[in-house]
């Protein structure tokens, strides 16, 4: 017999429930439909992580673009030029100043060289100052530096002159009492013309002057000097003392670390260790320290661009769980768990981030190229900059959600029902 036909009731089968889902489709529908349904605000959200994305993306460009052109600008002048500096005393305080008379002729005859000339500054007696003409006119005296230098140190100083002409090798060796100015010397001395030939007196002894600098390429002190012939100043106020003179030597691309090994012993077989020759610092360590300082400094600007996005996005996104506090109440009530409330907030603010970081590395990109167009550069952008700037969006957008995402899964069903 059946249990029916005994009047027993039948047995309730156990139902198993099957534990609620959500596909990885659902999830980012929903979170393009939460994006879309306030695209205004959406956008305004994103464009923290643009621009601090973008400020990433440009500023590693700018970077790897700049130093880029280091090497040339390098070789052009810092590689070119050799200093030689006369370290005699540290070996012998007793020795004689290193640089021999035909100083400049012993470097010249070596191959690569192109300009080359002693050079020093000259100690003056105290009270001694540089003045305009007239003697008597005690108004134009000033406190001004007196250098002592060949013809070949100042051409290797690669002056442009404002008026008339640097002294040449027979000047120097018959001793003429020339002089060449620094356009700021020649301001403060009151000379701003040739035509008159206006001379400057250093002490009582008077210098016709030559020419008048307006710029150069290396040694800048020349512009706040005043200049006069090798000869002439040993002839004055005698020679050097040991360690006051230096050598300046320009040389074709690519010579100076040769011409550094050899300056010693052509100036002093006899005692090459009185010279000490400083070659040009290397390209690399030198490209390795700007891009290392142009790094720290613009990446704590892009790092404070993606701070006030993240802060932008995390913000937005907690208006948006409590605006939509009924409607997470109805899917909690409808079986959505609270791992699923996570995961829906932090795809959509993730995906907020994302976006912003695609149209951020755009934008980093063309300001790179417009950058080097404009400056006539070679853009160059590392690859591996221009994979991770998404990405650095999506983390970005997801450590921002992650608060918001935590407070709207612990959201209970029949708290939100009821508002």
């Amino acid at each position: 017999m059946s249990r029916s036909s005994r009047g027993e009731r039948p047995r309730r089968r156990n139902r198993v429930v099957e534990p609620s889902r959500l596909a990885a489709r659902d999830v980012l529908a929903e979170a393009v439909a939460g994006m879309l349904q306030r695209p205004g605000r959406s956008v305004l959200t994103a464009l923290g992580t643009v621009l601090g994305v973008g400020t990433f993306v440009a500023i590693l460009g700018l970077t790897a673009t700049t130093s880029s052109q280091i090497d040339a600008r390098f070789n052009l002048l810092t590689a070119t030029e050799v200093t030689v500096e006369d370290v005699a005393r540290e070996q012998n305080e007793f020795a004689d100043p290193a640089f021999p008379a035909d100083a400049d002729a012993r470097i010249e005859r070596l191959g690569g060289v192109e300009d080359a000339g002693v050079y020093w500054t000259v100690r003056l007696e105290p009270g001694t100052a540089v003045r305009s003409a007239p003697v008597g006119d005690g108004g134009g005296s000033e406190r001004i530096e007196v250098v002592a230098a060949s013809p070949g140190a100042l051409r290797a100083a690669a002056p442009t002159l404002a008026q008339g002409r640097l002294y040449d090798e027979f000047t120097s060796r018959s001793g003429q009492p020339v002089a060449v100015l620094g356009r700021s010397v020649a301001a403060r001395l009151g000379i701003t013309t040739l035509e008159t030939r206006p001379a400057v007196f250093i002490g009582d002894e008077p210098f016709t002057v030559a020419g008048i600098i307006d710029d150069v390429q290396r040694r800048a002190d020349v512009l706040m000097s005043v200049t006069v012939p090798r000869t002439t100043a040993e002839k004055l106020w005698g020679p050097p003392q040991q360690g006051d003179a230096k050598m300046l030597i320009t040389t074709a691309t690519g010579a100076a670390g040769q011409i550094a090994r050899e300056a010693p012993v052509a100036l002093r077989p006899d005692h090459p260790e009185y010279l000490k020759a400083i070659p040009p610092p290397d390209p690399k360590a030198l490209r390795a320290g700007v891009t290392d300082d142009l790094d720290q400094l613009f990446l704590l600007l892009a790092a404070i661009c993606l701070v006030i996005g993240a802060v932008g996005i995390a913000n937005t996104t907690l208006v948006a769980v409590l605006e939509r506090t009924g409607e997470i109440g109805l899917r909690r009530a409808l079986g959505a768990r609270g791992r699923h409330i996570t995961v829906q907030f932090l795809t959509e603010s993730g995906a907020l981030g994302a976006m912003g970081g695609l149209v951020g590395t755009a934008l980093g990109v063309s300001t790179v190229i417009a950058v080097a167009l404009v400056r006539d550069w070679t853009p160059v952008m590392h690859t591996g900059t221009v994979i991770a700037a998404p990405a650095v969006g999506l983390v970005t957008g997801v450590v921002a959600g992650l608060y918001p995402a935590w407070r709207a899964s612990r959201i209970e069903p029949a708290e939100a029902l009821r508002r």
